[in-house]
């Protein structure tokens, strides 16, 4: 089994990314998302770790994985698997949510690993049928969507951020989310992240890990790379000036760490 990994745009629709890729060798280092991922095996298994346990996603299960949960992912065995996955944005789903409920609010649901064949089956089907000249635009493409977000919704749980023990603040945490974003194009120092938290840089390190399961430079890396995809999603857009505009040296620096946790490159997404 060979490697083989493709992202798919879906007409009309920059907030939904499809990706199915064959993974035998590739491995998923421990990395979140800005977005949610809907994903489900059709063949093979892959080990995954997720909220500190280590997980097996096979055919019949689909992971939810929420902006911000650190996860990895390998081939389970000798043999690899087939992999298939929804990428939303979090205001599609907030828009989804407000159709399906009529309350207007910005939901944040949990992960979660659901059990469910016929669930997995009709998720897999639809995924081929996304994949059409009018996306998700095409009226029996869209009924079958918001049919089957009906259930899943239901099967995942609202929650509200809350404080690790031991790491930063929650007002801490959004200071340096905040400072990162705001200069992600420019070099960020480990001193200037600590500053903002009235800490030593050894303080802030210890602390920062515990809360966010990831280093700050590995943090980092992950939320220019995350940004880089939004703004690839866009149409015409130049790599070299993504690069400068997520923080990466030049575009060959950039092009290295985007194979290095996607497995492919940015011009292929």
């Amino acid at each position: 089994m060979t490697d083989h990994i493709q992202y798919h745009r879906v007409a009309n629709t920059p907030d939904l990314i499809l990706s199915e890729g064959v993974y035998s060798e590739f491995e998923f280092k421990p990395h979140y998302h800005l977005d949610y991922h809907i994903g489900l095996v059709v063949d093979g298994i892959q080990k995954q770790k997720f909220q500190g346990k280590s997980v097996l996603l096979g055919p019949g299960r689909v992971s939810i994985m929420p902006p911000g949960e650190i996860h990895d992912g390998s081939r389970y065995g000798d043999n690899g698997y087939s992999m298939r996955a929804f990428r939303l944005s979090p205001s599609l789903l907030t828009d989804y949510f407000d159709d399906l409920t009529g309350r207007d609010v910005e939901p944040f649901f949990a992960g979660a690993m659901i059990d469910d064949v016929q669930f997995a089956n009709k998720l897999a089907h639809l995924f081929q049928r996304i994949q059409n000249p009018e996306g998700l635009n095409a009226l029996p493409v869209e009924e079958a969507w918001l049919k089957l977000f009906e259930p899943l919704l239901a099967k995942l749980n609202l929650v509200t951020p809350t404080m690790v023990s031991g790491g930063l603040s929650l007002t801490q945490l959004a200071l340096v989310k905040e400072y990162a974003e705001a200069n992600l194009s420019h070099k960020i120092s480990l001193q200037q992240l600590a500053d903002l938290c009235d800490l030593s840089r050894y303080q802030f390190l210890r602390r920062f890990e515990h809360s966010m399961g990831l280093t700050p430079h590995t943090w980092l890396i992950q939320l220019r790379l995350e940004r880089a995809c939004l703004l690839l999603r866009l149409p015409n857009q130049n790599l070299a000036q993504i690069a400068a505009k997520v923080g990466f040296y030049d575009q060959s620096h950039f092009n290295r760490a985007f194979r290095t946790w996607y497995g492919i490159s940015p011009s292929q997404y």
